[in-house]
């Protein structure tokens, strides 16, 4: 692996928010997301990822919208939104609140009816007799021919002119591992020539962190999932997490228990996790190089599947129940750097199976977290560990324990404890 690219400082420890913004709003436009702002900023956002904000191909289309990732263009708005200068008021107005913006980048294909289907026939892939095609199985795409004059150089164009023109943060580069690794380290020196941005790889390849500074942690949610339908045990996800530790030292993934992708596909978090969600996503935002992901509505909580080929609104008309939760654990993300930047120390436990324990530590600054990610109630543990000395806060009572070295707890199913050394 070559040397990789340096990580911006405001990417550390930092946390994203996708941003669906056809289903965010009854409106569903830049403008009326914008509204959101000042509650996002609240609960300690500080990466906003827009979805495709590119217009969606007529041809081939799904559903009554089609699909965000079937672009007819790269360098014009989608009208469902708004207007390029509507865009260009949102990212200035998130910028004000102290937030970054990153754009969905979809380079592997295009919509149906792309107007260099029309301009550049050549730098898309073809079938025997000779037809634009694609290799994934997807209905209304067609594939791009990155060995063909002149692509690389029109697409990389396309990308300098968001962040010219908008003054974006960054992209979320879709499929990221269809598209040649050497295609992104080109487009990467020449967007970074421009301002300091963040490269997010929706892929689990370990050697595209030569250039992105996030890839997926696609792995750790499928065993998860394993996990809770009873096909795995606690020591396979640890084995997954020990293979993250062993990615290069600056390397982040991405963690999540929701997703554009999952919410619609596959189900919320709710179905996939059950009373074991908050738990989980309590691990997303302690662990260790972990850039954690909310997804649009999980504050809520959201229980519905959101559809994606067609209109379907977020309903806020309910309480933001867990606008604290998550407003919580971002600022101890922000403030204590156990968990920013510390080591991290697994416990064993007797109920090995049922409980994930672990310490965060940098230098003076400790935190232990308890998660019963199981079904079963009730479960005693007793730790042994000369961090756990002294006094310590209970993240979400605020209650304070003192610690002898030895501490006892008990959890019910799904339960979750975060200690913070004082």
């Amino acid at each position: 692996m070559t040397e990789p690219f340096p990580v911006a400082d405001w990417v550390q420890a930092a946390n994203l928010y996708e941003v669906n913004l056809r289903q965010y709003t009854p409106e569903g436009t830049f403008n009326a997301f914008a509204s959101h702002l000042p509650r996002l900023k609240d609960m300690g956002v500080e990466i906003l990822w827009l979805m495709p904000v590119t217009p969606v191909s007529i041809k081939g289309r799904q559903g009554s919208l089609g699909s965000y990732y079937a672009c007819s263009s790269y360098t014009d708005v989608n009208p469902e939104f708004g207007t390029l200068d509507e865009l260009k008021e949102l990212v200035a107005a998130a910028h004000r609140h102290r937030m970054r913006v990153i754009i969905d980048w979809v380079a592997n294909h295009t919509g149906q009816d792309h107007h260099w289907t029309i301009e550049h026939p050549e730098w898309y892939l073809k079938d025997d007799a000779g037809n634009f095609t694609e290799k994934n199985g997807w209905k209304d795409v067609i594939d791009l021919d990155f060995t063909a004059p002149g692509l690389r150089d029109a697409m990389v164009g396309a990308m300098k002119f968001w962040i010219e023109t908008c003054n974006i943060d960054g992209f979320r580069c879709d499929m990221a591992h269809l598209v040649p690794l050497d295609f992104w380290r080109e487009a990467r020196i020449e967007c970074d020539s421009l301002k300091s941005l963040c490269w997010l790889a929706e892929c689990e390849q370990v050697d595209y962190h030569e250039v992105f500074d996030i890839t997926y942690a696609w792995w750790w949610m499928h065993v998860t999932e394993q996990y809770r339908a009873g096909e795995a045990k606690l020591d396979l996800i640890r084995d997954v997490l020990h293979a993250y530790s062993e990615y290069p030292a600056a390397a982040l993934k991405l963690f999540f228990t929701s997703n554009h992708d999952e919410n619609s596909w596959n189900g919320t978090e709710y179905e996939k996790y059950g009373d074991t969600a908050k738990a989980w996503a309590v691990f997303a935002l302690t662990w260790e190089r972990s850039l954690p992901l909310l997804y649009s509505g999980q504050e809520l909580p959201n229980y519905k599947r959101l559809l994606f080929f067609d209109k379907d609104p977020v309903n806020w008309s309910a309480p933001v129940t867990l606008h604290d939760f998550y407003k919580t654990l971002y600022t101890l993300r922000r403030t204590n750097k156990a968990i920013g930047a510390g080591e991290t120390i697994l416990l064993p436990a007797a109920d090995n199976n049922e409980l994930m324990i672990y310490l965060r530590r940098y230098e003076h600054e400790v935190v232990l977290v308890l998660l019963n990610v199981s079904a079963k109630d009730r479960i005693s543990c007793e730790l042994s560990h000369e961090y756990l000395t002294g006094n310590f806060r209970n993240l979400f009572s605020g209650l304070r324990f003192s610690f002898n070295g030895n501490p006892s707890f008990e959890l019910q199913a799904g339960e979750y404890f975060v200690y913070v050394k004082e």
